[in-house]
């Protein structure tokens, strides 16, 4: 049996999102129809809201309400360090650390030449602008280590040397509280590489 056609639209819709299978895409369908129509309309509106007010920020590229974002217009932030990210969640993520309190850069995506995604894709451009016109000390790369990442990372690392400013990358390895026995061979690696002197 089908379902009926609005029914099967709102499920097809759903299954259009990351992550959504066609079982997730009908349980949020049904629960959805479930809810009073008030909070649907209001679900509705948050989303229209959302695609409407929101835009990439002109300095940074993070994704903002206001231009320029909330970070670049804060006056209590570093302007000589910039860290690298690859996505606003991953700014995000940073940012709930409260650890770092410089700017940032978004670049909208990765290098990844088997999506069709090259360096002019991304907002690599813009971050060589904001360096050669402004009086950065720092670039902190903050990319996942990923294929991906780390090719986006080598070719951001070249660009950036004549610059003459200090390049670094977020440390990669274990999670506290893990055991060594559950560790992959490469998150060791990377934690025996990244290691540090302690005081």
């Amino acid at each position: 049996m089908q379902y009926t056609k609005p029914l099967a639209n709102l499920i097809e819709y759903f299954q259009r999102l990351p992550g959504i299978g066609p079982k997730s895409a009908q349980r949020i369908a049904f629960y959805l129809l479930k809810m009073p129509k008030h909070d649907v309309e209001k679900f509705a509106q948050a989303m229209i809201t959302a695609k409407e007010t929101i835009h990439y920020c002109d300095i940074c590229f993070n994704m903002s309400a206001s231009n320029p974002c909330e970070i670049c217009s804060a006056t209590n932030r570093d302007d000589s360090i910039i860290c690298v990210c690859a996505e606003t969640k991953d700014l995000v993520a940073i940012e709930n650390t409260n650890e770092y309190k410089g700017k940032y850069h978004v670049l909208q995506g990765l290098i990844s030449p088997i999506d069709g995604i090259g360096a002019e894709d991304i907002r690599i451009k813009e971050l060589l602008t904001r360096i050669a016109n402004n009086d950065v000390k720092e670039v902190i790369l903050a990319l996942n280590p990923s294929v991906e990442g780390e090719a986006t990372s080598l070719y951001l690392t070249k660009l950036l040397k004549p610059f003459n400013i200090k390049i670094s990358r977020i440390a990669f390895g274990l999670p506290i509280g893990s055991d060594l026995e559950y560790a992959d061979e490469i998150t060791l690696a990377k934690a025996i590489e990244c290691r540090r002197e302690i005081n």
